[in-house]
């Protein structure tokens, strides 16, 4: 047993330090770009609902309501076009990120398996498998890889680049994994945040011809209803992962807090609310990329999602450093895999006069 540390790679986040201290240091205060963490309220639909069951003292089902996974059937049909998901097989969970974290060991993967991963991907995908004693690779399109992978891991809209694949490439690494009996897992915590394409997820007909099996979709209302401090997501697909998942966390205690289940409920019905902080996120996004596209910056993909994927053809430790210098706020896109080597993921996530705070300073 390996007791004097975790295996893992280091936090990524914690060699922000001195970019953060520098661009605190500004004048006109921090804009903070950088982790992507809502900054709007929880709209009131949700916090009275969260209220309203605070007084149940007991334990909350694993499973979830059964008015939270309707809400969550419902909302993906609605929402989204998806169809023939069964109520049975929502799971509510933790926010995403224990999930990804979790679902390769979840799942039954092991020593010897592979979890591939996208070429540029959210670090915690890369965590999961070797919390798992599994190997990644690193692949945008696994139909060419050489060997059987366990999982292929899908993520659209991306984070961090905001690329959109659609419903053909989708489709086409379903029919892929099917024949090799792969586990494939959607990340789709952006889906209903389009923007210059329409994102689908891979539990769309057109994607997946009306079957799930095999075929695992991961959701989160952190962004799209303001919920990351709630902790709020869920996961649907094939009923008999699904049930599987359910088993396990039943008895490792993984449970979504009764009143967050309320919320979810009510996040799940109110498309009013995601209209809304759709548009709050439209706007900011026009004024950051009118400003970095000004200013020097070329943004790539960024058709969706919460970020823009920007570059000034350098280093991006250099591009982190002069925006720090400009009281602006970061991630280095060598966060997200090698390939992220000179670009930056600059989030939307900031409220209206810091996001035109930011765009003033990109001109300075």
């Amino acid at each position: 047993m390996n007791r004097g540390g975790t295996g893992l790679p280091d936090f990524p986040w914690d060699s922000l330090a001195e970019p953060t201290a520098r661009a605190k240091s500004h004048p006109g205060g921090l804009v903070d770009l950088s982790v992507g963490t809502p900054v709007d309220p929880v709209p009131e639909s949700i916090r009275a609902a969260l209220a309203s069951v605070s007084e149940i003292p007991g334990y909350p089902a694993t499973h979830g309501t059964p008015q939270l996974r309707a809400a969550a059937v419902e909302a993906l049909n609605r929402r989204h076009g998806v169809t023939g998901v069964e109520p049975a097989a929502v799971l509510p969970t933790i926010g995403s990120k224990e999930l990804v974290a979790w679902l390769p060991r979840l799942l039954g993967a092991e020593p010897g398996d592979t979890v591939v991963i996208p070429e540029l991907a959210y670090p915690t995908y890369e965590v999961g498998a070797l919390l798992a004693g599994a190997g990644i690779l690193r692949a945008d399109d696994p139909r060419g890889l050489a060997e059987t992978p366990a999982i292929v891991w899908l993520n659209s809209p991306s984070n961090p680049t905001g690329r959109v694949l659609g419903a053909d490439a989708l489709r086409g690494i379903v029919e892929w994994a099917r024949e090799r009996d792969v586990i494939v897992v959607s990340d789709e915590c952006y889906l209903a945040l389009g923007w210059d394409a329409d994102p689908v997820s891979i539990l769309h007909p057109s994607v997946c011809g009306g079957r799930h099996d095999n075929l695992l979709a991961v959701h989160s209302l952190s962004k799209s209803a303001n919920l990351a401090s709630y902790r709020a997501g869920f996961v649907t697909g094939d009923p008999e992962l699904v049930a599987g998942l359910l088993a396990v966390r039943k008895h490792a205690g993984m449970i979504v807090p009764r009143p967050v289940q309320e919320a979810m409920t009510a996040a799940l019905a109110d498309d009013s609310a995601l209209t809304l902080q759709r548009e709050r996120y439209a706007r900011r996004r026009l004024v950051l990329q009118k400003a970095l596209q000004d200013n020097g910056f070329r943004i790539d993909h960024s058709e969706a999602g919460l970020y823009l994927w920007a570059t000034r053809g350098e280093d991006a430790w250099q591009t982190v450093r002069w925006l720090s210098e400009r009281g602006i706020l970061v991630a280095p896109g060598t966060f997200y895999g090698p390939a992220g080597g000179e670009h930056v993921r600059v989030a939307l996530t900031a409220t209206d006069e810091r996001v035109e705070a930011a765009a003033e300073r990109l001109g300075q």
